[in-house]
């Protein structure tokens, strides 16, 4: 938080961030591109969320004294030759980035310089960005920004927005009459030719490129800057008119009633098999006095003897089980901590950092819960399981995660981690998480074998026929649907957050969507494992995690749809990157409600075989 004096012509810094686009997942840096630059200046430095999400933020030749008006200062003056070949690389990188319509974003007292513009039904939006430039095609139709100006309506040509207008408000602080506080920056991007480059007027036509221009041309830039004191605006709500612009709070409100209905329909089915089928069930077990009467047992108390039977590939599912609370306490405790407002979009890739953090540290209950489920299948080779719990689930992730830097490094990205955050990053997992997995695992092995109610018989039942609602893939098909119908429109927002970098902040709105869904996914795996039981089907352990986990395969055909319907993304990079993100999103996803579905129906199992009287 900076405070300036009145009396004194305080300086105030503008900073620049990484540039970015919604037709491309490639973020660029600042100097990628050949705009005025400064030069050494020391940077802030970035925490691991920023350079995972590749924000880069560095100094810029943009100084202001505070409220010393400024008029078309001129900053720096970028000469091209298409003749020369760098002058010409140059040049076609920055009609590209017009092009794909990157954004600027600048930064000033850690708020984002704002472009406000009216879009329909009289409503403000203010973004957080600005772009390069536009283009106007062929066929003389204005893309993008273009449409702001009806100068610009040469074909086939380039527009760059080479002037800034900035308003800065600020708000006196009472206590301290000599003080004040940025409360906003707003601005608005403009484009002149400027007759003399060097002493600009900021009068005239605007800076055109045409696509096909050739010889030489000097583009320059300047700003505009005046002071304006806003006595409405707190310091402590100056994010809230940037927050306010953005769309849809009220499809929020939609999707949690749509999600409470699906929960209530649910709840109530599972209420009535709880207590009335499982109650008449249980009486009419335990009233079986005489030898006759248990000869004829039928339903899920016939399955008593083979329900705690060890799962087939029972190592790989105890892995899944460690992997999968690793996450789940993660993800509980960041959205906690982001309720609470410790993440908000002010602290720049907190969310990030405490997720990463979180992940790393919590390698314990992972490995403590897939050494117990292990053990209680009856599984011999602890130290294999151990080193599947460190490595496979992270592997993958990471493996994934590599390419996509190596395409991004290919591409030049700013997204692209630096070599020295990626061994950060190995050696939180190689020196933290691994040894807290293996301590976990220790416990879990100690500890006596998980006591199941009822006894397991020697030798297997038979499985009846089972008819097609009850066999094992339409049940685990039906039963992502549910979990996912209260889910998807938070997901939408979630998705545009990441891909269309709009500024996510509802996570009250999530912890919500969050708690519906565990109860979603619990209370439908617990409703598919009963119908199960009662046909006489005892393998439930690995029906039970997929049945929940099944959401996941939703949720890529979502991003698919998403992907296809709602992004202008263009290129094989991008392409390649946004299905390579999505898959350790849905892998993550995966593993997250697999659990929440399996311990669901291992205590639904544990409770209904515990109150039935077995011979």
């Amino acid at each position: 938080m900076q405070t300036w004096k009145l009396s004194q012509q305080d300086k105030i810094e503008l900073f620049v961030n990484r540039l970015d686009s919604v037709e491309s997942v490639l973020p660029y840096e600042y100097t990628a591109f050949d705009f005025c630059t400064v030069d050494a200046e020391k940077r802030p430095s970035e925490n691991l969320g920023q350079v995972l999400f590749g924000e880069r933020i560095e100094p810029s030749p943009y100084k202001f004294s505070f409220k010393q008006k400024e008029e078309c200062k001129h900053v720096c003056t970028k000469s091209y030759n298409t003749e020369k070949a760098e002058d010409k690389a140059n040049l076609d990188f920055l009609k590209k980035g017009m092009l794909l319509n990157y954004q600027h974003h600048w930064i000033m007292d850690n708020m984002p310089v704002t472009w406000c513009y009216d879009v329909e039904d009289n409503q403000k939006f203010c973004n957080p960005g600005f772009p390069i430039g536009c283009y106007v095609t062929e066929a003389g139709r204005p893309k993008d920004a273009c449409v702001v100006n009806s100068d610009f309506n040469d074909k086939d040509t380039f527009y760059i927005f080479n002037h800034v207008d900035i308003t800065i408000y600020y708000h006196v602080v009472e206590t301290e009459s000599a003080v004040a506080r940025l409360v906003a920056a707003k601005m608005e991007p403009k484009s002149y030719k400027q007759a003399k480059p060097d002493t600009p007027d900021c009068t005239g036509p605007p800076m055109s490129l045409s696509n096909k221009f050739k010889g030489e041309i000097s583009i320059p830039y300047t700003y505009s800057v005046q002071f304006l004191e806003e006595r409405n605006i707190r310091w402590a709500s100056r994010w809230d008119y940037i927050l306010e612009s953005m769309p849809h709070t009220n499809i929020q409100w939609f999707s949690i009633m749509n999600s409470l209905v699906i929960v209530l329909f649910l709840s109530g089915m599972v209420a009535m098999i709880m207590l009335r089928t499982l109650h008449k069930d249980i009486a009419r077990y335990n009233q079986m006095d005489s030898v006759e009467d248990a000869q004829e047992e039928f339903g899920w108390k016939l399955v008593h003897g083979d329900v705690f039977r060890p799962p087939r590939k029972g190592m790989l599912l105890s892995v899944f089980l460690g992997s999968g609370t690793q996450i789940f306490i993660m993800t509980f405790v960041t959205l906690f901590f982001a309720c609470l407002g410790f993440l908000s979009p002010a602290n720049r890739g907190a969310l990030m950092t405490c997720a990463v953090v979180l992940w790393v540290l919590l390698g314990t209950p992972a490995g403590y819960v897939a050494a117990r489920f292990y053990k209680s299948f009856g599984g011999e080779k602890w130290k294999t399981n151990v080193l599947l719990t460190a490595f496979l689930c992270p592997g993958v992730v990471f493996a994934d995660f590599f390419l996509m830097n190596l395409i991004l490094w290919g591409e030049g990205s700013s997204a692209a981690m630096p070599f020295g955050t990626l061994v950060a990053i190995l050696a939180l997992w190689f020196c933290i998480s691994v040894p807290l997995t293996f301590i976990g695992a220790y416990f879990g092995f100690k500890k006596a074998s998980i006591e199941h109610p009822v006894r397991t018989n020697q030798i297997p039942r038979q499985i009846p026929e089972q008819s097609f609602y009850t066999k094992p893939l339409p049940g685990i098909v039906m039963g992502g649907i549910l979990p996912f119908g209260c889910i998807f429109i938070q997901l939408f927002f979630i998705l545009n957050s990441i891909w269309s970098h709009q500024m996510y902040y509802m996570f009250g709105f999530l912890f919500l969507v969050f708690i519906i869904l565990v109860i979603t996914c619990s209370e439908a795996t617990i409703l598919l494992c009963y119908f199960h039981l009662c046909a006489e089907d005892y393998h439930w352990q690995w029906r039970s995690f997929l049945t929940s986990g099944f959401t996941a395969a939703y949720f890529l055909v979502y991003a698919v749809h998403y992907f296809f319907s709602k992004l202008q993304i263009t290129g094989l990079a991008s392409t390649i990157l946004y299905f390579g993100y999505t898959m350790i999103m849905a892998l993550i996803f995966f593993l997250f409600t697999g659990t929440i579905g399996f311990f669901a129906c291992f205590w639904f199992v544990t409770k209904i075989y515990s109150v039935v009287k077995v011979d």
